[in-house]
């Protein structure tokens, strides 16, 4: 196979401990998320606190990571989730992935927390624990200056948590290189509650791949057509906001916190405008051809990460602003603070809508939240980060501020993670995605979107259907949903516009196996089920597989204008698609078991 070992580091005791995966576990599971959840199954219980020096955190890379292969310079990040109460994953990109692969480890497994603030060096096969309580305190930027400065070691990559870690907040986040995230799902405050302030990684290592001499004729070849492919030249161009006026046009585009349809102004928003007013370069992740990084200069002269779509869009059309310049600055707040901008800027809208709708007041929230207050908006940001007024109630996300005020119902979230930026009523394929992803609301376990606008791949079984179609395409969500839980295995971009078979034969060349598309896609499903399972462990049931109320309301204006989601007959139609219990959502014990995950009926079906 093609895994190096895993370090654990217990805080607690400053002990480390190489781990490696059973060969049985790789090929089943390959590595990223999917052997994640294989390695924590046991872990993740009932009374698990995520952020107790029990929980663990487990930093994972794939077999494809770091090989200079199409976009596969990524690593996964796994827990239960602070946020959700649910198995949490969030993938991130740059650089951090492939040096840890290269100093000698394909994960670290880290448990306990440190009496005082600490960061973790990993370098050549060799790790310590270091004093960091003179960074606590500082922000994501500042951390990784510090560390480099300190070790003075050359290319030291490092990632790093912010305030909102230290704080607790539960959708802060890890970030690395130029404004790389592990974004959603609260991992850094999973890190936070272990006083890990920081984790550097460096080393000159070969990394392990069973045929090397094929897998670099593949990827040469795979990364050239990339290169040539139309949806890389748009991300190149214009990055992931590419599409948003095509979004927009369709009803997908959310504006006013999921509310209305139509916006004056809304083409501002977008990736072209970005390219044509402060867009000054590129940036990509390691060995990535796609290059969908934005490099933008403000008005102060110095050139910083631009917003990607999801930050364009939460700090732009759902907060009722059409200012990318704005978004950007509010995205670079939320990344030096370490907080994830979907879930702030889905959270500061539904503080918007409840101020609209009279159900709080300026007694509650300390000012006027009057849509497109980018004064409000800016202040809300600083004072969620430092949890302090209404930023306190603000830093425990949407679920939990509808709650407080009697309007769950109003939270556009699913089980407590907030609804990326492509509505469902634009774009129906997402409601599945949103109400059964494993980790929330999340289109990173399945982009359906770009299949509802077209991007079908025969190969994979797919059929197109209508972008605002039915139950008809439960079949596909699910093929699709395998497909992409392959490349979290992987660990592999979404981006990456690949051909399956293209894939697949880079899977065979670094790992020594000889699968087809299909069995690669069972490894996909074996991967989904087995977070399904455990989900169910940690108390996810049928009723759990929802969509927010706000997203089951017809628009009155725009490209989905009056379209109401038949909601229960997708999910039904899903279920079957899946083979899973119709009554339980869980699994069937059939499908557990032609999965080969029969070990786990026990646990879904105690009583038999």
């Amino acid at each position: 196979m093609a895994l190096q070992p895993i370090l654990k580091v217990d805080l607690s005791t400053g002990d480390f401990e190489p781990y490696e995966v059973p060969l049985e576990w790789q090929h089943e599971y390959l590595g990223g998320a999917s052997l994640a959840a294989r390695l924590l199954y046991e872990q993740l219980t009932p009374d698990l606190d995520p952020l107790s020096p029990e929980a663990p955190l487990l930093f994972l890379n794939g077999p494809l990571s770091g090989t200079s292969g199409p976009a596969v310079g990524r690593f996964v990040v796994c827990s239960r989730s602070p946020a959700t109460g649910l198995w949490a994953e969030s993938n991130c990109g740059g650089f951090w992935g492939p040096e840890l692969r290269k100093a000698g480890y394909d994960g670290l497994w880290i448990t306990g927390r440190a009496e005082k603030p600490v960061y973790l060096w990993v370098q050549d096969g060799e790790a310590e624990i270091r004093p960091a309580e003179d960074l606590w305190g500082l922000d994501t930027y500042q951390t990784q200056e510090a560390v480099q400065k300190e070790l003075n070691a050359g290319k030291v990559r490092v990632a790093a948590i912010g305030p909102a870690g230290e704080a607790g907040i539960p959708f802060s986040l890890i970030l690395c290189d130029h404004g790389r995230v592990a974004g959603r799902t609260g991992m850094g405050a999973v890190m936070g509650a272990k006083n890990l302030k920081a984790i550097a990684v460096k080393g000159n290592g070969a990394l392990p791949l069973a045929d090397p001499e094929r897998y670099k004729q593949l990827r040469s070849e795979v990364n050239r057509a990339l290169r040539d492919d139309n949806q890389t030249h748009a991300l190149r161009d214009m990055g992931t906001a590419a599409t948003a006026d095509y979004f927009d046009y369709l009803g997908e585009m959310p504006k006013k916190g999921f509310t209305a349809g139509l916006m004056e102004g809304v083409e501002r928003i977008s990736g072209a405008t970005v390219a044509e007013t402060i867009l000054v370069g590129v940036s990509a992740c390691h060995a990535c051809v796609i290059a969908c990084g934005r490099v933008v200069r403000l008005d102060d002269g110095a050139k910083r990460k631009g917003a990607e779509y999801e930050t364009l869009m939460g700090f732009g059309p759902n907060l009722w602003l059409d200012d990318p310049a704005f978004a950007t600055r509010m995205g670079e707040l939320c990344d030096r603070y370490g907080m994830d901008t979907i879930s702030l800027s889905g959270t500061i809208a539904l503080a918007f809508t409840l101020f609209d709708l009279g159900l709080i007041d300026e007694n509650d929230t300390g000012m006027a939240l009057e849509w497109g207050n980018r004064g409000a908006v800016e202040e809300l940001v600083h004072l969620t980060a430092r949890r302090e007024g209404f930023g306190a109630l603000l830093a425990e996300g949407s679920r939990a501020l509808g709650r407080h005020f009697g309007a769950e119902e109003r939270a556009v979230q699913v089980n407590g993670l907030e609804v990326a930026y492509h509505d469902p009523r634009g774009a129906s394929g997402m409601a599945l995605v949103y109400a059964t992803s494993p980790r929330g609301a999340c289109h990173n376990q399945s982009d359906y979107f770009l299949v509802d606008i077209g991007q079908v791949e025969e190969e994979l079984g797919l059929e197109y259907f209508p972008h605002q179609g039915g139950a008809e395409k439960a079949t596909n969500v699910a093929r699709h949903q395998n497909w992409v839980t392959l490349f979290n295995s992987l660990v592999e971009c979404i981006f990456a516009n690949a051909a399956p078979h293209e894939v697949v034969e880079l899977i065979n060349a670094a790992c020594g196996l000889d699968w087809t598309v299909g069995e690669a896609l069972e490894a996909g499903e074996r991967g989904w089920n087995l977070k399904r399972a455990i989900n169910h462990r940690l108390g996810l049931r049928r009723a759990n597989d929802r969509l927010p109320q706000p997203l089951l309301e017809p628009l009155p204006d725009g490209g989905s204008a009056g379209y109401v989601i038949d909601f229960e007959a997708m999910l039904e139609a899903y279920y079957q698609a899946r083979g899973w219990d119709a009554d339980s959502g869980y699994p069937t014990p059939e499908k557990l078991r032609e999965l080969g995950l029969e070990w786990v009926i026990a646990d879904l079906y105690p009583d038999g």
